[in-house]
């Protein structure tokens, strides 16, 4: 990218490495000596949204680049160079500025922009369309120099950017560097043999091993997400062995240490849990819960690009199968979005249904049917889930509204908006609505078996788009309990049969458990509190009406 001249965009998700592949990089380009390079941190304009402020504060962060910076020309630069002229230009200071550092430098600058999706939508705006300027007219030698390339580096991929900017000013493209971003790529996971050469280079520094198998683990749990490789592995260190690297670290410890940090819901979890409040990644996470064969209307591919974005999600080539990123995700996204359910249920609920070599799943789920039908309207309506449904129907509808019908006007696009058919408005609320109904169900379970099982079973979440796998499998005292949860639809309760038959076929389970929700209203308790046993193909389903 840089030896081609091009602006790119370089994102991943937060704590993967990117800054410090940028101070790496930009190292590296200063002491090869063909150029020049900085990095240029925008992380303090998180909170500003007025825009000739956060052009002052862009201009402030790029003469601290320079003064940081260890090439002894770009740090005496800095100091030589006044910033001030630049102040009372809103529109043009970072562009002016630019301009005249690459002037003065006797050779190409390369800038990289770390943290740049911490700008808001008009300082956003006004940003990116100078470095558009500056990009299209950097050939008009002498008045006029620009850097030779610019990284936009961030957790947002170049679609999030137009994302952003679309509901204020289609218009705003126009007048963008959209058409000037040669490319968007990302921070790729490490892959097994990585993971194995990075904790052979800890063996390598203090003669601590690590056995085979538990890098088998640390990739099971972690598939190569950077953060969570280091974390795990440091947990087993610090925290079990309390740094004795006599110890060899095995799968076990690596499973310990997960849960741990789990448990101890550490800071890397609580960046997931306030992404999961957004009501665009909480409708696409709903989605992949149940299980969905597709999203409902409302729920576009832009914000699943963005969860993706946000290493929330991975997904196949095709964008057609979402799942979490890894293991670990799956149980952070299942805490969390079952956290304020759990809290309703009572912290003394005695566990009775284990005696240390199985589990008794028939009277488990015949006290989940007791308490579901005791406190479901209650936990509706304390969860989060009837709102959020309601929020940004309008942004739903305008997903809908045909590019060509909107309008740089805001009245006329208010007007296009309102003149969508009211049936159309119904069935994305009816979607979104139903799609909510089904994952709060999903939840309510997941926060049941945390409750009652917490410490004794291990509880494994499966889901994802498009996924024809089982939903919950109980693991005890090397026996599994496979669980599959649906909303009761009798076209699909003969798929649910096989899709549980499946996994108990391949998992050696003899017994499944197939938990059924009636959603409706008018229908009496007694009628939808039931069990049933059925034998299907050699094996013993129990569908468990709720």
């Amino acid at each position: 990218m840089i030896e081609g001249e091009y602006y790119f965009v370089l994102h991943a998700p937060r704590q993967s490495g990117k800054t410090t592949c940028l101070i790496e990089l930009t190292e590296r380009i200063n002491s090869e000596g063909r150029y020049y390079a900085i990095n240029c941190s925008l992380s303090s304009l998180q909170n500003i949204e007025e825009t000739d402020l956060a052009m002052s504060t862009v201009v402030d962060q790029i003469d601290t680049a320079l003064r940081s910076s260890g090439v002894a020309k770009l740090k005496n630069l800095a100091f030589s160079f006044s910033k001030e002229p630049y102040m009372n230009r809103p529109t043009a200071k970072v562009r002016t500025m630019l301009n005249d550092i690459c002037l003065s430098l006797d050779k190409e600058l390369v800038v990289f922009f770390d943290e740049a999706d911490c700008l808001h939508e008009n300082p956003l705006i006004t940003f990116l369309t100078q470095i558009r300027d500056g990009y299209l007219y950097r050939y008009n030698f002498p008045e006029t120099v620009f850097p030779r390339a610019m990284a936009l580096v961030g957790m947002r991929n170049i679609r999030d950017y137009r994302h952003r900017v679309r509901p204020d000013d289609q218009s705003a493209l126009l007048a963008s560097p959209f058409n000037v971003t040669t490319e968007s790529f990302s921070l790729a996971n490490f892959s097994k043999e990585e993971i194995e050469s990075l904790y052979g280079q800890h063996t390598a520094d203090t003669g601590q091993i690590f056995a085979g198998d538990a890098v088998e683990r640390a990739w099971y749990w972690t598939e190569g997400q950077p953060w969570l490789v280091n974390a795990v592995a440091r947990h087993v260190i610090v925290d079990q062995f309390k740094d004795d690297c006599s110890r060899i670290v095995t799968a076990n410890e690596i499973d310990v240490a997960v849960h741990d940090m789990m448990l101890q819901n550490v800071t890397h979890f609580d960046s997931i849990a306030n992404r999961l409040r957004e009501p665009r990644v909480r409708r696409v996470i709903e989605s992949v819960i149940v299980g969905a064969e597709s999203f409902p209307n409302g729920v576009s591919s832009d914000d699943a690009g963005y969860v993706v974005d946000l290493g929330i999600l991975q997904a196949d080539s095709a964008r057609e199968h979402y799942w979490p990123a890894n293991p670990v995700y799956t149980e952070v996204i299942a805490r969390c979005m079952s956290r304020a359910i759990q809290k309703e249920i009572p912290k003394d609920f005695t566990n009775k249904w284990m005696d240390g070599t199985s589990i008794d799943m028939n009277g488990l789920l015949k006290e989940f049917q007791t308490y579901w039908r005791k406190n479901s309207q209650a936990l509706k309506k304390k969860s989060k889930f009837r709102n959020h449904v309601l929020v940004n129907i309008r942004d739903a509808l305008e997903y809908l509204t045909p590019k060509n019908g909107r309008d740089k006007n805001k009245e006329n696009n208010d007007k296009i908006l309102t003149e969508v058919t009211d049936e159309l408005a119904d069935n994305i609320r009816n979607d979104l609505t139903n799609l909510a109904n089904e994952a709060f169900v999903h939840l309510v379970m997941f926060a049941f078996l945390q409750r009652v099982l917490n410490g004794g079973a291990v509880i494994n979440r499966d889901f994802g788009l498009l996924n024809k796998r089982c939903d919950i499998v109980v693991e005890y005292n090397g026996l599994l309990y496979p669980l599959e949860i649906k909303i009761k639809d009798n076209k699909t309760l003969k798929k649910s049969y096989e899709q549980l038959y499946g996994y108990m076929d391949i998992s050696g389970s003899p017994v499944g458990w197939l938990v059924v929700f009636d959603r409706d209203l008018n229908k009496s308790w007694k009628k939808k509190i039931f069990r049933r046993k059925i034998d299907y193909k050699g094996k013993t389903i129990r569908v468990i009406g709720c």
